[in-house]
């Protein structure tokens, strides 16, 4: 058996495109002799360009602006962004060279809708079935450089997923899902180059990668479900509410879902529920501060100890005085120790509201608050110790001395919130250990000087919370 093979070149006598022309007719005369499986590696910006998408902007940034739909990351000028395309890449694929001055060049309205018209005229004009890809140049995480990718596609397979097959060794293929159409832009931009004014490449020796579908799109996926998404002093409130294969995706080939609706190289943009790096270093910072939201209702599916530990990890680095420690975090696992603690809160909570003279109507209502804590499968309750406080011996300063203490209390139990939530646990911070903490201690077995600072209600969220408006900074600021 002969070793595979393949060739590249590059396609010369395109010349300057214009509004109006017909990117596949400006191939063919290039080259008739395309044949049978070979698949074209065409620039988009050809593409735009014959599309019309040559457009006045004085202010390049103002045209970016324009195409964005969401910004990933922010260093300085420099954005990355997702454009109206879905594709996440920096300045939203604007680009002010190559086109004349005072002009920028946007992408491809729809670069699948291209490559199919391309690939449609191909065999219109010289009846050969052939497929094409429509590039861009990317960056790309983790890796210095640019190169090129597919933005659309037309008759290729763009991912070929090797899942279920077997290695030379005969070991099971789990998560290898190949980006060809990726591979072939590449391929194709060592000959096209960036400057050598050759917008096009031809790939030959690769037609079983050449496919039959149909001019048309299918239809597309359902959107994407909005990203999950958080109350008074009295037992049972909720502290901040107001009352409102592998996994590693830096290979670009596991984690992905091959979608069988998707056709085209929309099928390798990942969605959000597959995208571990949704943003920025800086951009999920405080993402994941403003989108923690507490959940009161929780799936059956167990929780991950693991991933409790891990979130107290994070809850630990918080700022604290004098170098000390202050945190414990008393985890409940088994619903036996959880039951426990609660039927004890409960009772020693209606023992309160009978001595304020509640009805047992209102008592009843109250009671059920607790049930975001009774009906979670897992529970954590944090306390706070004051080993290490100084002792100042007058009210004022040991007043002072104590707050010091809660606040640094207050700000791991944040770390711990936020934490989970990017361990996509669903939380509630409830208050109600505060008002019985003999009781807690008790139950628990813990030292006496160990205070227990609410307790946290953790599991699955059932369902997404609904979208929470933002908050003004300055309604909260007074500047001096």
């Amino acid at each position: 058996m002969s070793a595979p093979s393949l060739t590249v070149r590059a396609l010369t006598g395109i010349g300057e495109v214009r509004p109006g022309d017909d990117p596949a007719k400006l191939i063919a005369a290039a080259d008739p002799g395309l044949r049978d499986g070979d698949i074209l590696l065409v620039t988009s910006k050809i593409v735009s360009k014959a599309e019309g998408r040559v457009v006045e902007a004085a202010d390049r940034e103002a045209a970016i602006d324009a195409e964005t739909v969401r910004v990933v990351a922010r260093r300085g000028p420099l954005r990355i962004v997702e454009n109206r395309q879905g594709l996440v890449m920096a300045a939203a694929g604007v680009d002010a060279s190559n086109t004349p001055a005072g002009t920028v060049l946007l992408l491809p309205e729809d670069p699948d809708a291209s490559a199919r018209a391309i690939r449609r005229g191909l065999r219109e004009a010289l009846g050969v079935r052939v497929g094409v890809v429509v590039t861009d140049t990317f960056g790309r995480p983790w890796r210095a450089g640019l190169t090129d990718v597919a933005i659309g596609a037309a008759g290729v397979r763009v991912l070929d997923d090797l899942r279920g097959g077997t290695d030379a060794y005969g070991n099971p293929l789990s998560a290898t899902v190949v980006a060809v159409a990726d591979e072939l832009a590449a391929a194709g931009d060592l000959v096209k180059g960036k400057a050598a004014g050759l917008p096009v490449a031809v790939v030959r020796g690769l037609a079983h990668l050449v496919t039959d579908e149909p001019d048309e799109p299918r239809e597309p996926d359902a959107p994407d479900a909005p990203d999950v998404p958080h109350g008074s002093g009295e037992p049972g409130a909720l502290p901040g509410d107001g009352d409102d294969g592998d996994s590693d995706e830096g290979d670009g080939r596991d984690g992905c879902r091959v979608r069988a609706a998707v056709t085209g190289a929309r099928a390798l943009v990942r969605d959000s529920r597959d995208d571990m790096f949704r943003l920025g270093t800086s951009e999920a910072v405080r993402e994941a501060v403003t989108q923690r939201r507490t959940v009161r209702e929780f799936t059956d599916e167990p929780v991950d100890g693991g991933a409790v530990r891990r979130a107290v990890a994070a809850a630990v680095t918080a700022p604290a005085p004098h170098h000390t420690t202050p945190w414990r975090f008393v985890l409940l696992e088994s619903e036996s120790s959880r039951l426990r603690l609660l039927d004890a809160m409960r009772d020693a909570w209606v023992t309160d509201l009978r001595r304020d003279g509640k009805s047992e109507e209102s008592i009843a209502k109250r009671v059920r608050r607790g049930d975001v804590l009774r009906n979670a499968p897992y529970l954590a309750v944090p306390c706070l110790v004051t080993d290490g406080a100084h002792v100042y011996g007058d009210e004022r300063r040991d007043a002072a001395e104590r707050e010091m203490f809660v606040v640094a209390a207050g700000a791991g139990v944040q770390n711990f919130l936020v934490a989970l939530a990017g361990e996509r646990l669903g939380s509630a911070w409830v208050s109600s250990t505060m008002f019985c903490r003999d009781v807690v201690r008790e139950v628990l077995s813990l030292p006496g000087d160990w205070d227990p600072m609410g307790a946290v209600a953790i599991g699955h969220p059932r369902a997404l919370p609904p979208p929470r408006a933002g908050r003004a900074p300055e309604s909260f600021v007074e500047v001096r």
